[in-house]
This record gives structure tokens, sequence and C-alpha cells, in this order.
């Protein structure tokens, strides 16, 4: 027993009363909680390129979104640089040309891109020289961001990936993930961060309704769909975990206004071993009637259970605006409804469907995704498991992995673009 702790006590009955005693004993435990951080925070290794300046940029308070948008500013160069098969293009050339694709696919601005070739490749005839030696096509595209204000007057991060002059191929509403490569592959792809997460306002994390989300996704995307230039396209669904279940959500909101759906480790239900025990359960859904806000959900390290491949796994630590924390209270209960909703309702489901999921994911359980393949009303199915896989099948896994999880989703993309563009015509 800490003697410090001890000698607070002045008599016999005071120390062995038992609610002192868990006084005592909760005293102790927040006093080695506080000595662990400073230790830590003593200790904290700092990521590589990361001076003390910028540390301490991203060192502050996420909860609001000014916080969120100047950790993502000031580590945007750094992010840039990071080696992930995903900020490359299909085909990568010589030299400088190599260079100005891995740049461009990351996502800058226009104006940036002609700032980069004013300053690095001053004489265009050297590129065309590059590019007549090379044998390789060249994926152009180009994104936009934006903000917009929803209905609840939130400010909403959008932002959208088109191919270079090409008309797209198809309209693809991704919720959440990564979305260069269905750009550099003929789709226009368009996104946004829900309210609280990335750079869009709202409390970090923090989701008072789940069916609430799902309208304002449908509020964004229904605009941009009546945008005369997409009009006319195929607009495919495309989530990836709790994207996956936004997505679910707008097709059984929205039955049949969309033409098919790529389901990437869907969250359909969360693997048991992520889910509190079911006393603890009730416990938390009773006081998010109270503290909706707090974090007090315990959880596991996401990044352990999701990335097999451990270099991709150390990069998840420049994701800096990404929520690491514990589930705050309403959030994770609304996690909880709305997967066992879609569970009760996967036979709802009746639009073209292709579901990936790797064999080895402990975050979203694997065999829901297998019951939403047999259960689901439409004839148009696909279910593909990978072996060995986990969660991140898009970012997490070896190269090779990832090489393929991509081409058999461009290769459904390209089926049913060409099956629906047939069919109107």
């Amino acid at each position: 027993m800490n003697k410090s702790i001890l000698t607070q006590r002045p008599t016999k009955l005071y120390w062995r009363h038992p609610l002192n005693e868990f006084r005592a004993s909760f005293c102790i435990q927040r006093r080695k909680r506080s000595n662990r951080r400073e230790v830590m925070k003593g200790s904290r290794m700092r990521l590589p390129g990361v001076d003390e300046k910028l540390q301490k940029i991203l060192d502050a308070k996420m909860d609001q979104v000014g916080a969120r948008r100047h950790a993502r500013e000031a580590l945007k160069d750094i992010q840039l640089g990071i080696d992930h098969i995903l900020f490359k293009v299909r085909f990568v050339v010589f030299g400088f040309v190599s260079f100005l694709l891995v740049f461009f696919c990351c996502g800058i601005g226009e104006t940036k891109l002609i700032n980069f070739y004013s300053s690095y490749l001053k004489k265009v005839d050297i590129i065309n020289a590059i590019l007549s030696l090379s044998c390789f096509a060249i994926d152009m595209w180009f994104s936009l961001d934006s903000y917009e204000k929803n209905s609840t007057g939130q400010e909403i991060f959008c932002k959208s990936w088109l191919p270079g002059e090409s008309r797209p191929k198809a309209a693809i509403f991704y919720c959440h993930g990564i979305a260069r490569k269905l750009a550099s592959s003929g789709y226009a792809v368009f996104a946004m961060d829900y309210p609280g997460f990335g750079l869009s306002e709202g409390l970090h994390c923090f989701i008072p309704s789940f069916d609430r989300l799902v309208d304002g996704v449908i509020e964004h995307y229904s605009k941009i769909r009546e945008n005369p230039e997409f009009h006319s396209l195929p607009s495919f669904l495309f989530g990836q975990s709790m994207g996956g279940a936004v997505a679910l959500k707008i097709h059984l909101k929205q039955p049949k206004a969309w033409d098919g759906a790529v389901l990437v480790a869907p969250m359909c239900k969360i693997a048991d071993d992520m889910v509190p025990p079911k006393l603890v359960t009730k416990v938390l859904i009773g006081l998010a009637n109270v503290l909706p806000k707090h974090k007090l959900v315990p959880n596991k390290d996401l990044a352990e259970a999701a990335f097999r491949d451990l270099k991709k796994r150390e990069q998840t630590a420049y994701n800096v605006i990404v929520y690491k924390d514990k589930p705050r209270l309403q959030s994770a209960v609304e996690m909880l409804k709305t997967t066992e909703e879609i569970e009760q309702r996967l036979k709802e489901v009746s639009l073209p469907l292709f579901i990936l999921h790797g064999d080895a994911d402990t975050v979203t359980d694997p065999s829901v995704s297998k019951a939403l393949y047999e259960k689901a009303s439409c004839s148009d199915k696909k279910l593909k498991l990978y072996k060995d896989a986990y969660h991140a099948l898009l970012e997490g896994e070896p190269d090779e992995v990832i090489t393929q999880v991509f081409g058999d989703i461009i290769s459904w993309l390209d089926e049913h673009s060409l099956k629906h563009n047939q069919s109107s015509s």
C-alpha cells in the first residue's frame, strides 16, 4: 500500500471503511496514470521529418476542426513524400516524370502543379522527349477541394477526383478512403468528410445520429448527381469499413437510386473481439444518454488489427487528423445500433453488389459479409475473400495484395459501367 496515502488516514475507522478504501485505490491508480502520461510525454518518439514546432501542432487537441485543418496543412509536405503504392500511378516512367506523377497524384491543386512545372521542369521539350521514349500509358487526373454548408449549417469538406480530358466512365460516390487510382482509371470520384470527421466542422468523431449522418451524405451526393455533366453517368456507391455501412444505409433509404455498390470490409457487424462484453455494453448505452460526448468506451489498437504490412502500419502515424482516442459513447452506441439494423435487413439489399473482405479481418466480421452475399435479394452479386488479409485491404496489405484488390474493383466497375451504357444506348 502506498505510504503517502496511508499517512492521510487519521483513524482506523477511516481506512477500514469500504468507500474510503475505494477512494484511496482510485487516487493511487490516478497518480500512476498521471505519472505514466508524463513518462510517455517525455520519451515520445518524434516522427521522421517532424521538428519541435511541428510536433506541438500535432500534439494539440483535435476535437475542433480548426486544429485538424491546421495539423493537416502543416504536415502536408511530409505526407506527400510517403512511399505507398496508392500514391503512385499505375505505370511509373523515368526520373523527372516519375516525380511529377507522384507529386500530382497526391492531390495538389492546379496552381501548385503549374508552379512545380516552372520550378523543376522548365524545358518542356525534355519532358516530351522522355514521354516519347516511354511505351507506357500514363494515367492523368485532377482533384478539386471545396467547402460547403450543409442544411444544418455545418461547413463540410468535399473532394472530387476527375479523369484528365476523357469523359468519365461512371460516377463513384465514395464513403471515405482512397480515390486517386479510381480517377486514374477513368472514373469521376466524389467524397466528403462526414460532420466531425477529417476537415469538416463538428466535434471530432462525434456521431449524434447515424441516420442524420447518412441523410447528410445523401443531400450532398444528390446535388452532384443533378449536375448535367454527371446526370447521365451510371452511379456507384463505394464504401470501406464504416463507409460500407453508410453506403448500405444510403441504398436502404434510396433502393432504386443507385446502379451498384462496391463494399470493402463493410461494417455490417463489428467483430465480437472489438465489442465490449454485453453487460459493459448495456452500461455504456445507459451512460450515453447522460454523457454522449465522453470518451469512455474501451478499444483496441486498430492499426495493429487493421494493417498487416508493418511498414504501412507505421505510416498510419502520419495520418494526423484521424481519430485515435477512445470512441465517444454516443458514437459507439450509434455504430452498434446501425450494424444491428443492417444485419437484420440484409435481405432488402437489391442493387448489384461486389463485396471484398480479408478472411483474417478482426475489426469487421467477414462472416456477415458472407451472410450479406447469401441473403441479398439481388442476383447480380459477387463476394471475394482474400486469404490471410486484414481489415485495411486497400491501405494495409502488402503491395501485391493491394494491386490485386484494386484490379478486382476496377474490373467489376468496368464491366458494370459498360453494361449500363449499353442498356441505355
